[in-house]
């Protein structure tokens, strides 16, 4: 019995053998990934529930969604007169954006760790709004701060600005081969983006001069071969870009300010 099969009999059969678990081990067989045979995937202390089959959330975004929420503990709310970076303490709410939403994980890290923030998940795919209005509730998390956008990019936001936003963006390159359980089972949507991998990243970055307010904040997820790339996107629009590396030393995020 594999790691994989054992942990799937533990976590979901309470280890009886039953004929679901065989079927389900068939499928573990086929390469399909275990937090879809599953039906979750822990992140951050939430039981982020795979129902619609987004994106299965990665250590790598577990670990930069730490980071911030982090920085967002060190302030809690929308800029005052003067210096742009200070913020003031205690205001009734802090906007955030949870952009290429997918399973909501991001959003919902924050809506369970930040009490004041109200929380906006922008999604492309209709079948997710589902799952992310599940996590939200199964995690008993404050729903009446959380709304769900179902959309391309910014565009369900007209005019809206936030004072964070963070995105997890398809950015692999077409053209790059993949493991067989991603390639086959992932949703190539939330994946692939054009031949160099910057299509979304670019349109992002175009529309983030709308939508971040005046001393915000964005992390942005990207491709480890095109941090730099990445980088300079952001910068033209006149933000401020750095590339943070992740708990493997690796090129992860851009943050930008």
């Amino acid at each position: 019995m594999t790691r994989d099969e054992k942990w799937l009999l533990e976590e979901k059969y309470g280890g009886e053998e039953t004929a679901e678990y065989a079927t389900d081990k068939e499928r573990l067989t086929s390469g399909e990934p275990l937090a879809y045979v599953i039906g979750w995937q822990s992140f951050l202390g939430l039981t982020i529930y795979l129902d619609s089959k987004p994106l299965i959330p990665r250590p790598e975004t577990e670990w930069w969604t730490e980071e911030m929420l982090r920085a967002m503990s060190e302030w809690s709310g929308r800029p005052k007169g003067g210096d742009p970076r200070t913020f003031e303490k205690g205001v009734e709410h802090l906007r955030l954006l949870d952009l290429c939403a997918g399973s909501g994980a991001i959003g919902c890290a924050v809506l369970a760790r930040v009490p004041n923030a109200q929380v906006h998940f922008g999604e492309i795919d209709p079948a997710h709004k589902a799952t992310i209005l599940k996590n939200i509730r199964e995690n008993h998390l404050d729903e009446s701060r959380a709304t769900i956008h179902i959309g391309d990019l910014f565009e369900p936001f007209g005019d809206m600005q936030f004072d964070v936003i963070a995105a997890n963006p398809p950015y692999v390159p077409a053209d790059r081969a993949l493991p067989a359980s991603v390639a086959r089972h992932e949703p190539t949507l939330a994946l692939t983006a054009g031949k160099d991998g910057l299509d979304v990243i670019r349109r992002i970055a175009q529309g983030l001069p709308k939508h971040l307010t005046r001393g915000g904040v964005a992390w942005i997820e990207c491709d480890r071969g095109h941090t730099e790339e990445s980088q300079r996107l952001f910068e033209k629009q006149g933000f401020n870009a750095e590339i943070r590396n992740d708990q493997y030393g690796k090129p992860r995020v851009i943050r930008v300010s």
